[in-house]
């Protein structure tokens, strides 16, 4: 993911589940998002599967069902929170069922799950909340779940895009960031995830889990999937095409594709207790 276009717990950045305006932009265009997007790791869902004690799944965050879908397809029984009704309209439309909410304000009426999972969605949940939260509604055994993907472009297209946003949008909050950033970042914001999970006293201790994979985009791929990340989606369409016209002569300069180098991050961790 390009720097400027913040996806996963950021270091740098205070609380940004504060930022609700962002958090719940993305559903902007739902349609272009749930067809941009990756999914998941198959063995990263079977893994979360295979450690949780049935197969009741509390997706938080869910958006358009990218990942509650690959649960579903797993074999789960999977109910959705999101707070953006468009992506959850979206969610619907695909079997999924959806409650519209904030998960912090989301009421559980008395049901539990087996598998509490986030995928690219926890740091726009305030932390301390949402952990405990999960942990109330979380079986004995459950599987609180937390991934999502670092995902940097090669220089020759993350530069340009660096470049271009600076120009199109100088007063925005995410002008100011480098073109990329080490793994080690991501890495520290799924280490602070887990510090809290353990900090509760509800959890066994977690673990981290990591899953390297690859994938080719093509120009027009990536760009299909630029506008639905948290730097481009609250620009202005005219900001928005200058970045993409200087990426897409990036990618034309190299053949007009490159190779995505994704590294899939999770913290995991089980509910203790027997009651």
């Amino acid at each position: 993911m390009p720097t400027l276009s913040r996806e996963q717990p950021e270091p740098s950045r205070a609380e940004p589940h504060r930022d609700r305006r962002t958090a719940e932009a993305f559903g902007t265009d739902a349609q272009r998002y749930d067809r941009a997007r990756p999914g998941y790791p198959e063995a990263l869902v079977a893994r979360i599967v295979a450690k949780s004690p049935g197969r009741d799944a509390l997706d938080v965050g869910c958006g358009t069902g990218i990942a509650a879908r690959q649960f579903q397809a797993a074999g789960c029984s999977v109910l959705g929170i999101e707070p953006d009704a468009r992506m959850a309209e979206f969610a619907r439309g695909h079997g999924l069922r959806i409650d519209v909410s904030a998960f912090e304000a989301w009421q559980s009426d008395g049901r539990t799950f087996d598998m509490v999972v986030a995928a690219q969605s926890w740091h726009w949940v305030d932390p301390a909340v949402g952990t405990l939260k999960a942990a109330h509604v979380l079986r004995p055994g459950g599987q609180l779940a937390i991934f999502g993907h670092a995902y940097e472009p090669p220089a020759e297209v993350a530069e340009p895009f660096a470049a271009a946003y600076r120009r199109a949008a100088p007063d925005s909050p995410f002008s100011g960031q480098p073109a990329r950033r080490p793994l080690d970042l991501y890495r520290a914001g799924y280490e602070k995830s887990a510090a809290t999970v353990r900090e509760t006293g509800h959890f066994d201790e977690p673990e981290h889990w990591q899953f390297d994979w690859e994938r080719s985009y093509t120009r027009n791929q990536w760009l299909d999937l630029l506008p639905t990340t948290g730097g481009l989606t609250r620009l202005r369409p005219d900001q928005v095409a200058e970045v993409l016209d200087a990426v897409g002569a990036a990618i034309d300069s190299l053949g007009g594709r490159f190779t995505m180098s994704y590294t899939t991050l999770a913290v995991t961790a089980a509910r203790s207790g027997t009651s």
